[in-house]
């Protein structure tokens, strides 16, 4: 049978793997909300999420991007019975390490216990555990990503616009995960995916750093004198709720167990390597 991806979720990850899964040969199909403001890469089928159901059994892997809402996960919740139902080979699921909670700086890794602290991360977990419910008949891989960036959606455009912040928190660690790494690892879970059973897959890079080290670095790249060096405790009195969400939880997150199973190493395996690829991206487009 020929290899169908369906996407629940054209978003910035969602349309990543699409392209990726499409290069390999899959067919593809994508969902979103509002279909006419999407844009699917070219070869791309695109169909409305409330049609979900009727694409669904010509599927034979599934990946989902969204986020769950108040009435828990989305697709579940308004197609589950169509999911249990389908002949599916492979279910990956994209949650967030933010599932771990807060562990003062100190390594987790995959088989380190959830314990979320807000309520976006407990949703975040108890989405993962619904779609783990079905790995008795099928694989299912739950892949937590870490912050997501990319061409786009990264350190170069706050710094260019003025808004970059580089707070300073000593001892304090995001982990971070290139776009087109998330990709890649969409096909490599496929690839390695057993007949049935769940796995749980750290998708970040191998170097967690603070925030201002990254801001700090893009600076550089760009030829920028970085922003002054603000201290946490002054910082967070102008964040968002979000954001000192963020900030009140750290922890280092591993992958090695992760990239064996995949048997996969990230094209950026740090911020570095990422960010300078995507400056030579855009200065790729810029040429006549």
């Amino acid at each position: 049978m020929a290899k169908h991806l369906l996407v629940a979720g054209l978003g910035y990850s969602g349309t990543a793997a699409a392209k990726a899964a499409l290069a390999a040969g899959f067919r593809v199909t994508g969902t979103a909300r509002d279909p006419a403001r999407a844009r699917p890469p070219a070869g791309v089928a695109l169909v409305a999420f409330d049609d979900f159901a009727q694409v669904l059994p010509a599927a034979t892997h599934l990946l989902v991007t969204a986020a769950p809402g108040q009435e828990g996960d989305p697709v579940l919740a308004a197609h589950g019975q169509a999911v249990r139902a389908a002949r599916l080979a492979w279910v990956g699921y994209i949650s967030t390490t933010g599932v771990y909670g807060d562990h003062d700086g100190a390594w987790v890794d995959e088989a380190t216990p959830p314990t979320p602290t807000q309520d976006r991360t407990r949703r975040r977990l108890a989405a993962e555990q619904a779609w783990a419910a079905l790995a008795a008949t099928r694989a299912v891989d739950v892949m937590r990503a870490g912050g997501i960036y990319g061409p786009g959606r990264c350190v170069f455009d706050e710094l260019r616009d003025g808004s970059a912040r580089r707070t300073v928190k000593p001892g304090h660690a995001f982990s971070r995960i290139h776009r087109d790494d998330i990709a890649d690892a969409v096909l490599a879970a496929i690839g390695s995916a057993a007949p049935s059973g769940l796995r749980t897959l750290n998708l970040v890079d191998d170097e967690p750093v603070g925030s201002a080290v990254v801001v700090e670095y893009g600076a550089q790249l760009l030829g920028m004198e970085p922003p002054a060096a603000v201290p946490f405790e002054q910082a967070v009195t102008r964040m968002s709720p979000m954001a000192r969400s963020f900030w009140s939880e750290n922890r280092r997150v591993a992958n090695s167990a992760t990239k064996a199973a995949l048997h996969l190493a990230w094209r950026y395996p740090s911020y570095r390597e990422g960010l300078a690829a995507i400056l030579a991206e855009e200065r790729a487009d810029l040429l006549p």
